[in-house]
């Protein structure tokens, strides 16, 4: 009897990525928001793919707490199931790179293994690492969520920064501290990034 893996076979289709990219006139992307919970992460990726919007993309933001709500929800806080939260979210954002569209997504991802193993996966130039690098002050002083009184009360463990490490990005493409200048001056940051590197084009006056 043979094995189930050797009964798959990938089946390629005549309309492919360079197609659905050519019809949205956007070249596809990953962008990987990455930094400790509270460093403003989804706030703006929310902000850019608004803006990515305005200037007619294609996008689709994955959001680490959203994804626990159907795609994740039978999956816990372990290391293990994180692990394999970031594992299913690198192989849902490749099939919308695959549809051809820039792609949002925002998760603490702590370890750099589990980053680089997903910007391995995909075509040079089509991983996008964002560090958010706000400090563990100001996080810790937004606290949004509450998440970091209750690690300090020993409420949750292993939590990313105080019981558990945070490794950041050792070569990100951009980096952006929340905590200094405004969300316009960040997301026109990410858009100066994005228009240098052919992602999108912004005409004069968009």
């Amino acid at each position: 009897m043979s094995s189930p893996d050797t009964d798959i076979v990938w089946h390629s289709h005549s309309v492919d990525m360079a197609a659905r990219a050519g019809l949205k006139q956007q070249q596809p992307t990953v962008l990987w928001f990455t930094g400790l919970s509270g460093s403003g992460k989804s706030t703006l990726a929310g902000a850019l793919e608004q803006r990515l919007l305005q200037l007619s993309c294609h996008t689709y933001l994955l959001d680490g707490d959203n994804v626990r709500h159907g795609l994740c929800r039978d999956l816990r806080f372990s290391t293990a199931d994180r692990a394999e939260n970031l594992r299913r979210v690198g192989e849902v954002a490749k099939l919308m790179l695959d549809a051809g569209l820039i792609v949002l997504c925002a998760f603490i991802s702590p370890q750099r293994r589990e980053r680089d193993s997903i910007r391995a996966g995909l075509a040079a130039g089509q991983f996008i690492e964002v560090h958010v690098a706000t400090d563990l002050a100001e996080c810790e002083r937004r606290d949004p969520k509450g998440l970091y009184r209750k690690a300090r009360a020993g409420e949750i463990r292993d939590f990313t920064g105080i019981s558990a490490p945070y490794e950041p990005p050792l070569q990100p493409e951009v980096v952006i501290d929340t905590a200094s200048g405004s969300i316009d001056d960040q997301v026109m940051q990410m858009l100066n990034y994005l228009q240098a590197c052919g992602v999108v084009k912004v005409a004069a006056g968009q």
